[in-house]
């Protein structure tokens, strides 16, 4: 017995850590405590030496401290806050609409091409969501639309900021698998339209075999004179237009990296904040200190998923997973894959995604890069690329999945009390269906993926 268990401490030390996130303490400390006291554990029963300990702080420090990549987190995170408060989504939202009346459902269908170009600029779902909520959905629930769709449309178009670049979640997962961020986000373009197309023609169809659910935008909600109507469209498109472009416009051309783009990205947000006349000292202040609290929840995980991937690592993590894949019969590649695909699924029911592509990542992507998928992919480079962005893209119903979605949290914040977290649960249920949809079509063609990379070089 007490072979065994020194034999399976990485097995309770995953068991132990999903046990106690589960009782609700916070993740960064949990994942760098379980991993101190496995480390113990593991000293105790003679499968980790103590002189390994010594090696936690300077890869904490090298991973993450002095990670130039995640400097991009910092400044992608700064820049959305900004837009969030700058009021530029306001006026999108009103161009929208009046482009989209005559289309069933164009209401919904604005909001949600709003939160498509809105996640090219800003990266962060928890401002996409709340700047949705507050803006658009008075004006949904006014103009006669049911309240699921309502919610529902919100929620799923301000996830998307988690995939289509510049996107924080990106940034980390091409630093944890040693791929560059500019690949991934190349790769991701494509994935998140087709994600935001499959919502559009849903909502489409949906409006136009039930109008009652989606009433159309009533006459008087549009510009009558065209001069009017061409200076809103400018007035509109002009600002998000010139941010994408100085952000992925750099990348994409090689003029900047990730994190230099992230610094201009900042600089472009400031600039349109003060031309829309809400640059002031106030607005900053609020702007430095929501920067300041996302950033530190985002890098204290960051420590403590680095501890605890290490010493489970060290516990013989990875080998033992593959024992246990096989021994379940899970031994070909596109087996582990769909395996992989189901269990990030179901975590993310009950997990962040900065959680579970910490912990999945690392223990899966090994046990895969010794797969051949030729011929769905031909090199393992490529594999690599298409497997991080399929896992991204399964990790946006992370956000939408009850009970612990974030996404809902952060509307059922901001809803009025007429919202209820019925409405919120019963909107979305057909968006996670629609998610599932767009990431078999990932799947089944990854040129959808790896297109992009190889029109733009990252793949030469």
């Amino acid at each position: 017995m007490y072979e065994w268990i020194g034999d399976h401490l990485s097995v309770l030390m995953f068991l132990v850590l999903t046990f106690i996130m589960f009782v609700g303490y916070p993740v960064a400390f949990v994942l760098g405590g379980v991993a101190l006291a496995f480390g113990a554990l593991g000293i105790a029963f003679d499968v980790f030496r103590p002189a390994q300990f010594g090696s936690l702080i300077p890869r904490i420090w090298g991973q993450a401290v002095q990670n130039q990549v995640l400097i991009a987190v910092p400044m992608f995170v700064f820049m959305g806050t900004i837009l969030e408060k700058s009021g530029i989504a306001d006026e999108l939202l009103k161009a929208l609409q009046v482009l989209t009346k005559r289309i069933p459902g164009g209401l919904a269908m604005s909001v949600t091409l709003m939160g498509t170009i809105m996640a090219a600029t800003t990266g962060i779902v928890g401002a996409s969501v709340i700047m949705l909520t507050l803006i658009a959905l008075p004006t949904m629930l006014a103009a006669g639309y049911s309240k699921e769709l309502s919610v529902g449309t919100i929620a799923s178009a301000g996830t998307l900021g988690i995939l289509i670049p510049p996107s924080i979640m990106l940034v980390i997962m091409g630093d944890l698998m040693t791929i560059s961020v500019g690949t991934l986000f190349t790769a991701a373009i494509l994935p998140g339209l087709v994600m935001a197309g499959v919502y559009l023609v849903y909502i489409c169809v949906l409006a136009y075999f039930r109008p009652d659910l989606a009433p159309p935008l009533a006459a008087a909600a549009t510009p009558t004179e065209s001069g009017d109507f061409t200076r809103m469209i400018l007035r509109s498109f002009l600002p998000p237009a010139f941010l994408i472009f100085v952000v992925l416009g750099s990348i994409f051309g090689g003029w900047a990296t990730p994190t230099e783009a992230g610094g201009t990205g900042c600089a472009g947000a400031l600039l349109l904040a003060w031309w829309n006349k809400r640059l002031n000292m106030k607005m900053m202040r609020e702007v430095i200190e929501s920067s300041a609290l996302t950033n530190a929840l985002v890098f204290f995980i960051i420590f403590g998923a680095t501890l605890f991937s290490f010493v489970f690592r060290a516990l013989g993590g990875d080998d033992l997973v593959a024992e246990l894949l096989k021994a379940a019969g899970i031994d070909t590649g596109w087996e582990i894959l769909i395996f992989v695909m189901v269990l990030v699924f179901i975590m993310g029911f009950f997990f962040d995604w900065l959680e579970i592509c910490l912990i999945v990542l690392p223990i899966f992507a090994p046990i895969l890069g010794k797969v051949d998928f030729a011929p769905h992919i031909a090199s393992n480079k490529e594999f690599m690329i298409w497997f991080v962005s399929i896992v991204a893209v399964n990790l946006q119903t992370a956000f939408l999945t009850p009970p612990f979605g974030f996404a809902l949290f952060y509307m059922k914040a901001t809803v009025p009390p007429s919202i209820t977290m019925q409405h919120i649960y019963r909107g979305i249920i057909p968006f996670v269906a629609l998610q599932l949809v767009a990431l078999a079509i990932c799947i089944i063609f990854p040129e959808i993926v790896l297109w992009t990379p190889r029109y733009f070089g990252f793949l030469d």
